[in-house]
């Protein structure tokens, strides 16, 4: 098959007719430049140019070959751009998980920034519970995931992004009984975490994110008290739901509030609550350009957040 180099050649004389005009402007001599095509010639088993002492002109195989020269020159000038592209992490896809609170703190600043930085980057979002995505990394199922910690497994890298404050989800219309038993419920202002202690709770299963429910179990023991969890649901807009429904009481990340879910109230808590952290993961063996530099990104976000 000739060289893309033989096929340059070709054309810039086709355009030209002139092997002293093509060879200045391939900023090359005239002599090798008719070797390169007297073997290109000889290669085909064709004349590509009828040559005289005062005129060169397309054979009319050289008639034919050139817009297929042209079509193949351009090709590889599209591969070797998007080759380019692909290595500078402009173009690729990335498979992004996501679990439901990073879709109202980290994800609406994020991925927008960085579909403006690289749209030719398709991001394919996939949510999931924690637990979920950080098998699907490990099988390389999913190029990053937007989690909840801890990530303690040696083939994922871990970038914290995030750190929120607890609040209390209560139904909107309390129950008389409940504005009994605890009073300040139903008055202005935070409310203490003892105030909840005769509650159901609404949390998600442990597997589908220990450290956050670690951190709410122990928060509550500290108050006092060990929630009564009755009711568990692996995605926060379910436990939201539950709360609406009146079936008990959540302590859920501050940034849920903004799911304006009908039926629901958010409170602050009296108590300092401690940090609910979101952070990216990602197979640290994954040299995807794409990836890269989304976890650039993060690492920028993370910087100006903290």
């Amino acid at each position: 098959m000739p060289e893309l180099r033989h096929l340059r050649y070709f054309v810039t004389v086709a355009e030209t007719l002139s092997f002293a005009r093509a060879a200045e402007r391939l900023h090359i001599s005239q002599p090798p430049l008719s070797r390169q095509i007297q073997a290109l010639e000889h290669e085909l088993g064709t004349a590509l140019f009828v040559r005289t002492k005062r005129s060169v002109r397309l054979s009319s195989a050289g008639l034919a070959l050139l817009p297929e020269a042209r079509r193949l020159i351009e090709q590889m000038e599209a591969l070797k751009d998007n080759a380019r592209r692909l290595a500078g992490g402009e173009v690729g896809r990335i498979t992004l998980g996501c679990i439901t609170t990073a879709a109202y703190n980290v994800l609406p600043q994020l991925l927008p920034e960085f579909q403006r930085r690289h749209a030719g980057v398709k991001v394919v979002l996939q949510e999931a519970t924690s637990d979920i995505q950080l098998t699907a990394l490990k099988e390389a199922r999913m190029d990053a995931g937007l989690v909840l910690p801890p990530v303690e497994d040696a083939q994922l890298r871990y970038l914290p992004l995030f750190r929120d404050q607890l609040v209390a989800a209560l139904p909107a219309a309390l129950p008389p009984t409940w504005k009994a038993g605890a009073p300040g419920l139903a008055a202005a202002g935070p409310v203490a975490l003892r105030a909840l202690a005769t509650h159901s709770f609404i949390l998600f299963p442990r597997h589908a994110g220990p450290g956050l429910y670690d951190l709410i179990v122990g928060f509550c023991r500290r108050a006092g008290f060990s929630p009564r969890i009755e009711q568990e649901a692996t995605q926060m807009q379910t436990i939201v739901s539950l709360v609406a429904a009146g079936m008990g009481v959540a302590l859920v990340p501050a940034s849920m509030q903004a799911l304006r879910r009908t039926g629901v109230r958010y409170r602050a808590l009296a108590e300092k609550s401690p940090p609910v952290e979101t952070g990216l993961a990602w197979r640290s063996d994954n040299d995807s350009p794409a990836l890269q530099a989304f976890v650039q990104l993060a690492r920028a976000y993370y910087r100006t957040h903290s």
